[in-house]
Formats: structure tokens, C-alpha cells, sequence
């Protein structure tokens, strides 16, 4: 029974068409691709449109989140936004009716394209995005920033680094702009595009971007700025949700952008794997949208050996969702870092670890999303999603509204790494 989200969530009630999968996502993209969504509904929650502001953006789907390039994807879909004469009518009076924050109307076209981004692949160029400070010769902030570049992406190709600048996209200017609009415009679905959906691939899109140049004889930054407009083509994208790098030689950080398909056994594999002996784990979760809950149930297994992960309720029926018992590593440290972009299957997570006194967790309080909802496919073939209950951590918090606290609180954000790992180096192996 442990390791499976059915098994482990009791009692089960039968539901109209096919079996849901539960889903907290954030901020995640909506019509990332055409084509008919088959096969099972999923529950799963959403951000307000333009929330959460700052954070780091993803390159994924729930990648999802407000950050990222393509990434995590895209504006949250708005309550009785109308796409089209027919396109989801239905689900937009239901939305409108229901009066809940969280919930949100899909096209069928939407819907399958939100099934392609939690699936692990998007249409974009293959950069992440933060928002950054401004400064000397930076413009009035908060400007973008790239935080990362998918290897083999249009952007790496173009020679496009972590630090850039990004200060418009098709002409338009994206410094103070929120993560999740700047996504939407990565990915060609800000306003004017068609029914709200990611552009196809193929489809061109121009940046223009800043650089400090590293000019100085210590190859420092000697302050002049380079100026460079790239115009690149979209292409399908897999989502890189996870990925591993030693700080020091006793801390590796494992980096989870967002909980897609697979997340959970690519964070199984590396705990595995890749983390040496003698070596502490910062596991960074900030600006990490959430996604599939199994996933992050699966990369709690990575370090718990069984036991409570959360519970949620489902319409006033109580589940509970377990670790698995297979030899998670219960005893290396771990430090968890999280800020105002940690949401969602990502609250869970790090709260999961925090009440079961597994890591200390560092950084900012997160953001607070911990409400269900289930969709509904409507005749019309448009998707309603409407909040059906909400998930605490094992000690019975209830993150909506509130998130998670931080046991070290660390402001500015900026140092939040370096405080993380030096609590990292004086955490023992549990026995």
C-alpha cells in the first residue's frame, strides 16, 4: 500500500468518468499545447492570477509557477474569462456561480495543454527567470533576470547566460513586470494570443537583453553594459524539474522547480546517487509552484522511511497520503530552503519534513496554498475547477492563508543560501 497515492489515500468514493489524480499546482501554464485531453480529471489547486510577484520562475509547467520562462509556466487562468464564442461557456458559469477564489475555467484546448506541462514538456526557449533588484546602471527595479539556461535550448544556443538581464520580450518591457506575465510572454500566451494558449513551435520571439561585461583585468565586472537583441524560435522543451550541485564538498543541493511527472524518483534517484557520504542535503524549494502531489509524496519518501506526509479533506472525507517504507534515508541533515514562491505540493513538502522533524527549514514564509480542487468536464467540453477541501501538515497545520514559517528566518533573500548551508554543515546524522 505505501508509495501509491491511491492506495494510501482512504477512504476512496467513486466519481463520476474517470479516476482523478491529485494535483496542487501553482501558477501553472494553461494551453501549452493542442490536442485532445484523454484518459483521467485531476484534482489540483491554482494561484490567483499574478501571484505570487517575485520568486525564482521555472522552466516547467507547474513548471508551473510564477517563475519561470517557459516555465512554470504562465498566468493562472481567470475566473469567466471567455476564449472564444462556445469555447467553455459552461465551465464560466459554473466559476462565476461558485464564488471561490482558487477556482478556474478551462477550453478543452487549455485543459489539454495544462495535461502537456504537468506531463513534463512546454513550448518555449529554455530560460528560467527571476525577479532581481535594481541598481547602478540597472533601471528603476524589480528588473528579470535569467536564472538559468536548459541545456541544448534555443537560448543556450543563442549564448544567453545565467544573469542576463532580460528587458523586453516583443517589444515589450518586462522590467517590474511580474515572473508570471513575463512567462506568458516567453511562451506566446500574454494578451492577444489565442485563446490564451502557448504558441506553437516554430513560432519566433525577440529579446532584448543586458549584460555586465566582465572586463576588468581581475575579470571582474568593470560595469559596461552589452546590449544584445536575439530573436529566437520556440521549440518543445522537457521540463528539467530537478537538478544537483555540491556547494562545498559537504553540501549538495538538489533543486526542485516544480513536482511534473517523474519529479519525485529524479529526487529519489539523486539522494541516491548523487549526494556522496559525509555529504548534508539542501534541498531548495523556493519558488517551486507545487504540481503533482504524488510527486512530492514520492520525494518526501527520498527522506522518510514511511510515515505521515499530510492529510487533505475531499468535500468533508478525510485521506491521508503516507511515505513510502523502502529505505528512504532517514539520517543524513537536511536543510529545506523556501520562500514567498514555495506553494502548493511544495508547502507539503517542506512542511511534511519540517513536523516530522527530518530538516530544518530556511528562508521566507511561503506562500500559502494549500486548497484542493477537483475538475469537472463540462458538456461543452471546457473544465471547472472548484475547491473541494484543503491539506494540513502531519501535525495538523493548515497552510491556506497562512504558509509555512521558516525555523530560520533569513532576509535579505540573497543570503539565504549561504545561511542555509552553514546550518547545513552543523547538522549531525540523525541516528
Amino acid at each position: 500500500m505505501p508509495g501509491s497515492l491511491f492506495t494510501d489515500t482512504r477512504p476512496r468514493r467513486r466519481r463520476r468518468g474517470a479516476a482523478l489524480t491529485l494535483v496542487f499546482a501553482g501558477v501553472l501554464a494553461t494551453g501549452a499545447a493542442t490536442g485532445a485531453f484523454g484518459g483521467e480529471l485531476t484534482e489540483r489547486g491554482t494561484a490567483p492570477p499574478g501571484t505570487p510577484d517575485g520568486g525564482t520562475a521555472r522552466d516547467a509547467p507547474g513548471g508551473a509557477a510564477h517563475r519561470t520562462d517557459d516555465a512554470k509556466g504562465g498566468p493562472a487562468p481567470r475566473h469567466g474569462r471567455q476564449t472564444g464564442a462556445g469555447e467553455k461557456d459552461s465551465a464560466d458559469a459554473l466559476v462565476s456561480r461558485s464564488g471561490d477564489r482558487w477556482s478556474a475555467a478551462y477550453s478543452a484546448r487549455e485543459y489539454a495543454g495544462l495535461k502537456r506541462t504537468l506531463d513534463g514538456s512546454y513550448v518555449g526557449v529554455g530560460v528560467s527567470v527571476r525577479q532581481a533588484g535594481g541598481g547602478p546602471g540597472r533601471g528603476p527595479g524589480p528588473a528579470v533576470e535569467v536564472d538559468r539556461v536548459q541545456r541544448g535550448s534555443p537560448a543556450e544556443r543563442a549564448g544567453i547566460r545565467p544573469g542576463d538581464r532580460l528587458r523586453s520580450v516583443d517589444g515589450t518591457r518586462t522590467t517590474g513586470m511580474p515572473v508570471t506575465d513575463v512567462v506568458a510572454l516567453l511562451r506566446g500566451s500574454g494578451p492577444g494570443s489565442r485563446s490564451g494558449a502557448a504558441a506553437e513551435p516554430g513560432t519566433r520571439v525577440r529579446l532584448h537583453l543586458t549584460r555586465v561585461s566582465a572586463g576588468g583585468p581581475d575579470g571582474r565586472a568593470d560595469g559596461t553594459t552589452e546590449e544584445r537583441h536575439v530573436t529566437l524560435r520556440r521549440t518543445r522543451l522537457d521540463t528539467e524539474t530537478v537538478s544537483v550541485d555540491r556547494l562545498r564538498a559537504d553540501v549538495t543541493r538538489i533543486k526542485v522547480s516544480s513536482f511534473t511527472k517523474g519529479s519525485g524518483d529524479r529526487v529519489r534517484d539523486a539522494v541516491r546517487e548523487k549526494v556522496p557520504g559525509g555529504s548534508g542535503i539542501l534541498l531548495d524549494l523556493r519558488g517551486n509552484s507545487g504540481g503533482l502531489v504524488r510527486e512530492a509524496v514520492t520525494a518526501a519518501s527520498a527522506f522518510l522511511d514511511g510515515g505521515l506526509v499530510a492529510t487533505y479533506d475531499d468535500n468533508g472525507t478525510q485521506r491521508a497520503l503516507y511515505a513510502r517504507r523502502d529505505g528512504g534515508d532517514a539520517a543524513r541533515p537536511v536543510v529545506v530552503l523556501v520562500d514567498g514562491g514555495t506553494m502548493s505540493a511544495a508547502e507539503l513538502l517542506a512542511g511534511a519534513l519540517q513536523d516530522r522533524s527530518r530538516a530544518v527549514v530556511v528562508g521566507s514564509r511561503t506562500f500559502g496554498k494549500g486548497s484542493v480542487q477537483v475538475p469537472r468536464r463540462q458538456d461543452d467540453g471546457s473544465v471547472a475547477e472548484l475547491t473541494v477541501g484543503h491539506y494540513t501538515t502531519p501535525s495538523g497545520r493548515d497552510v491556506e492563508g497562512e504558509g509555512l514559517t521558516p525555523d530560520l528566518a533569513v532576509d535579505p533573500a540573497a543570503e539565504a543560501t549561504e545561511r542555509a548551508t552553514k546550518v547545513l554543515s552543523g547538522l549531525g546524522p540523525r541516528s
